[in-house]
């Protein structure tokens, strides 16, 4: 069996290197090639250009790397003619991977691509390029398989890697042991993003909402993992003249255990509030952007929700407070109601830890299965109706 694979980043690279695992356990002898990095080499990948080559971020960069972009998916598609592959699997780099795919399926190539592109959130129309461009779109979460579900394009739901990679049950005392925390009394993790914007936009408010907490909760603790050394000191900056400066903990990266630490949550959204759904951790989701970026994304984005645990559970569980609404007493007083109600606290955990099982399926094995099934039969297996 040959596989091209094609990862743009280092998420991509763990994601196949997981996948190289599952479908080596099925064929032996496989053979890979396309782009990838040092996970996927170790796998057996040649890669017949750097990882980096396609991790490019931003309008004006793209734009400026566009010519060598085009170059380099020319080469891929010689390459991948010449070798005849089985099939051709592209790893998340949508913008990169879809053309490919879509150049490699008329060819007569079985196509797949890993990581669905959030075309359920903004651009819907982009589902009738993908619809030409795969045999088969394989997903992480169950709503995204809906909605490729609903435009007819053929797809499977493997569950989410994270979700396997966290345990189903987790203990909050060792967590608070690890970092330094007291074993009793209420916990808040807060994290403010991983990027400099997020830091500038939402650190002062989530600091004013720890002291407006603070003031009503006196035993609180809270802890804030730093998603990088910048970071880090951006909110040391906010935090020196603070009145909550006493009772915040910063720490270095630890998000997890911070998150498994916590009664509750205060975070950006993104990936965090899966990560803290995957915790099982109750949470308040808020976000500040400019003035003329939030007008935008009103404009464009069409979901009821923002937050991955309400997407999932296609129902409001945590509270989402955007922009105006994400001011530090409406901020505390959504946690005051986590914080304040051990009953309310204890069935959204419980609730949580359902929604990880859902997701909890073996992605690398699934996407094999997909995989397997494209090359062998021209179709997927299957799908479980819980999918």
């Amino acid at each position: 069996m040959r596989i091209y694979l094609v990862a743009g980043e280092l998420s991509g690279d763990i994601l196949g290197a997981g996948l190289m695992q599952a479908l080596k356990r099925r064929h032996p002898d496989a053979e890979f090639r396309g782009i990838g990095g040092p996970r996927m080499l170790a796998e057996g990948l040649h890669s017949l250009y750097p990882l980096e080559t396609l991790s490019v971020m931003g309008l004006v960069e793209v734009l400026k790397h566009l010519p060598g972009l085009i170059k380099v998916r020319r080469h891929l598609r010689r390459d991948a003619l010449a070798w005849e592959p089985d099939a051709m699997i592209g790893i998340d780099a949508p913008d990169f991977n879809l053309g490919l795919e879509r150049q490699l399926r008329v060819a007569g190539i079985p196509t797949a691509h890993y990581v669905s592109p959030s075309v359920w959130a903004w651009r819907q129309g982009r589902v009738k390029s993908i619809a030409q461009s795969v045999d088969a779109m394989l997903t992480f979460l169950p709503f995204e398989a809906a909605f490729y579900a609903r435009h007819d394009v053929p797809v499977a739901f493997v569950g989410h890697p994270l979700a396997d990679e966290l345990p189903l049950v987790n203990d909050r005392q060792a967590a608070r042991a690890a970092l330094g925390l007291s074993s009793t009394g209420p916990v808040l993790a807060l994290l403010p993003g991983s990027r400099g914007n997020e830091i500038r936009f939402l650190g002062p408010t989530f600091l004013d909402s720890v002291a407006w907490l603070h003031e009503r909760i006196p035993d609180l603790q809270v802890i804030v993992p730093a998603a990088s050394p910048a970071r880090r000191e951006e909110l040391e900056v906010l935090l020196a003249d603070h009145p909550a400066r006493d009772i915040v903990v910063l720490c270095d990266g630890e998000s997890r255990q911070a998150m498994t630490a916590a009664d509750a949550v205060l975070l950006a959204s993104g990936t965090a509030a899966l990560e803290a759904m995957l915790c099982h951790r109750p949470m308040v989701v808020a976000y500040k952007m400019a003035p003329a970026t939030h007008w935008l994304a009103k404009r464009m984005v069409k979901t009821d929700w923002i937050s991955l645990p309400n997407l999932i559970a296609q129902e409001t569980l945590v509270p989402e407070l955007v922009q105006d609404a994400a001011s530090h007493e409406a901020i505390g007083g959504a946690l005051l109601e986590w914080l304040g109600d051990d009953a309310k606290r204890q069935a959204m955990e419980a609730r949580f830890a359902d929604l990880h099982a859902t997701l909890q399926r073996g992605a690398s094995e699934r996407a094999a299965e997909a995989i397997d099934g494209l090359i062998t039969h021209g179709r997927l297996p299957p799908q479980e109706e819980s999918a």
